[in-house]
């Protein structure tokens, strides 16, 4: 069965400078930070690849991977916004469906600041040759929290199949306040990594519709794809099967991360 990689490379997030984090040379061959994902990821054995890209990244992505990337196709759609009713994108909901006119397989979904490890495409893409169903990878909370800094992060409750019962976006997250808001150092959490299937982005399109009507005007708030995914899952809509992964997630958020993925990233070879 054809699938694809979905790689949501839209943000440039201010936290970082306004730089795109994407870009960050971190690899051991100081490749970018999306080359080394990347390069983890289509070792899994995926068909094509599909860039989400803003205005801003699209040329820079463009140059480092051409239209193929070790002879994998390579698309492109853009993540539009106009900056002068908005501050922001709408959203990693709407990055996602910003590609569904591309999407007729199933896919894996995951963000371009991330380093998810070899091991969780693996089994993301094996459950999509053999499930109808979603699936996704949890990490342990403190391991994905950086030093210093907050950061929002999904939080999964599972029932007793190992299913995703639900997933409580909890925003301003820091390695020094989870405790004090109820959270565990191994509360499982996800880092928007989802395998899920074409009918999938049909519902979250009518979700993003519904959302952007009701909050037109609001210059900030966003789409998130773990909130929308836990209300489909909330009513009957879609099911999603949470795998572990034995690997080290790494990730950029603020500059300072810059550095240690890179001693983190080195270390592992």
């Amino acid at each position: 069965m054809e699938t694809a990689l979905i790689l949501m490379a839209a943000g440039a997030s201010s936290r970082f400078g306004g730089k795109a984090k994407q870009f960050a040379p971190v690899g051991p061959n100081d490749e970018t930070l999306i080359e080394y994902s990347v390069n983890q990821a289509i070792k899994s054995g995926f068909d094509k690849m599909i860039l989400v890209t803003s205005d801003k990244t699209r040329k820079g992505l463009k140059d480092i991977f051409g239209s193929s990337y070790k002879s994998i196709p390579i698309f492109y759609t853009t993540q539009h916004f106009d900056e002068k009713e908005r501050d922001r994108p709408w959203g990693t909901t709407d990055a996602l469906c910003s590609a569904k006119n591309l999407i007729d397989c199933p896919f894996v979904v995951c963000n371009t600041d991330d380093v998810y490890g070899e091991e969780a495409f693996r089994i993301l893409k094996k459950h999509l040759d053999n499930s109808k169903d979603g699936a996704t990878i949890s990490y342990n909370l403190l391991k994905t929290l950086p030093p210093s800094g907050e950061v929002n992060r999904g939080i999964f409750k599972l029932d007793s199949d190992g299913n995703v019962a639900s997933i409580t976006e909890n925003f301003g997250v820091s390695s020094e306040n989870f405790e004090s808001r109820g959270l565990k150092p191994d509360s499982r959490t996800n880092v928007n990594l989802f395998a899920l299937h074409p009918e999938t982005i049909k519902l979250l399109s009518c979700i993003l519709d519904k959302f952007k009507e009701e909050h037109q005007g609001d210059r900030k708030v966003e789409c998130l794809l773990p909130t929308d995914l836990s209300s489909l899952i909330n009513r009957g809509r879609i099911r999603i099967k949470c795998y572990r992964t034995t690997e080290m997630w790494s990730g950029i958020t603020y500059p300072e991360d810059e550095k240690i993925v890179k001693g983190q990233l080195k270390s592992q070879t």
